[in-house]
């Protein structure tokens, strides 16, 4: 074991907990990856990369106990994406917080939603508020991340060319600002916590790292790309015929939206990563 002690990180062969064992790893800590089959690609490339893995599942409770044992602190991050949906997500992320709570562990730090304390109605960002209540109701020493939106959703859905133009297009009027953050700024966010938990542990903590509007984004790509990119916003109502929990998110998101206390953020950490310095990294212009 490391001074440091052991982190058990949950969800580690994923963007954001493999971007959370990256992080702890190079800050000095044994990170210990909960993998469903070490022998998978995945798996095998976070050992690579210095981590031990532990075979284990949500969905078994002996597992977690199991591979908690010995470990200072606990990262926990679930998806809705999987089979079961948010009901899925909820169950499995008040069984990572029991298990914790039963191997005594002495720091939790879970990555819920910006906003999730909000009543937002979108299933989702609801599930992680139930899990939050969970962390609190049993008395779980933790910490709440609650990242916004993030700047990988753009490996998605960025600028695409239309009539010879790139057209980014988004479901939300060009003078409404969304905060963002990089994974690996949830990253850093999190190694804090375990680094400082004097300072963090107690704490529900709205985290970002870059504020635009639609327009102020296509500006970013263009940056980037050395490319003119047009803005476009997208109709809500087309959207809600195919995907009524993403409408509902960018319904909230004029309604009400991130709060993440940007100037203080920037004072924690001066090295959060704004969208453009994001995308000259990992974005390539459609056609290159």
């Amino acid at each position: 074991m490391t001074e440091n002690g052991t982190i058990l990180v949950l969800g580690a062969t994923g963007r954001q907990g493999g971007a959370v064992a990256r992080e702890l790893l190079r800050r000095g800590y044994d990170v210990r990856a909960l993998v469903r089959n070490p022998d998978a690609g995945p798996a095998q490339a976070v050992q690579a990369e210095g981590a031990s893995l532990v075979r284990g599942d949500f969905e078994d409770a002996s597992s977690l106990l199991s591979a908690m044992q010995d470990c200072a602190g606990v990262f926990s991050v679930q998806t809705f994406r999987g089979p079961g949906g948010a009901q899925a997500e909820e169950r499995q992320g008040k069984a990572v917080a029991d298990a914790a709570a039963k191997a005594g562990v002495g720091h939790f730090v879970y990555s819920s939603v910006g906003g999730a304390e909000r009543d937002s109605g979108i299933p989702h960002f609801e599930s992680k508020w139930r899990i939050e209540c969970h962390i609190a109701e049993i008395q779980l020493p933790a910490t709440v991340l609650r990242p916004v939106m993030f700047h990988e959703i753009f490996e998605e859905i960025g600028p695409r060319p239309v009539d010879g133009h790139l057209q980014l297009g988004l479901w939300m009027p060009p003078e409404l600002p969304v905060q963002m953050i990089a994974v690996a700024d949830i990253a850093k966010f999190a190694a804090d916590a375990f680094d400082s938990p004097g300072t963090w542990l107690g704490r529900q903590v709205e985290i970002a790292g870059d504020e635009l509007t639609g327009p102020q984004m296509a500006q970013a790509f263009a940056a980037v790309c050395g490319r003119p990119v047009n803005y476009v916003p997208l109709s809500i109502e087309k959207l809600r015929i195919a995907r009524e929990d993403l409408a509902r998110m960018f319904d909230w998101f004029q309604a009400d939206g991130y709060h993440a206390d940007l100037p203080a953020l920037r004072n924690l950490r001066s090295d959060l990563i704004p969208l453009q310095a994001w995308l000259a990294e990992h974005w390539t212009s459609p056609g290159h």
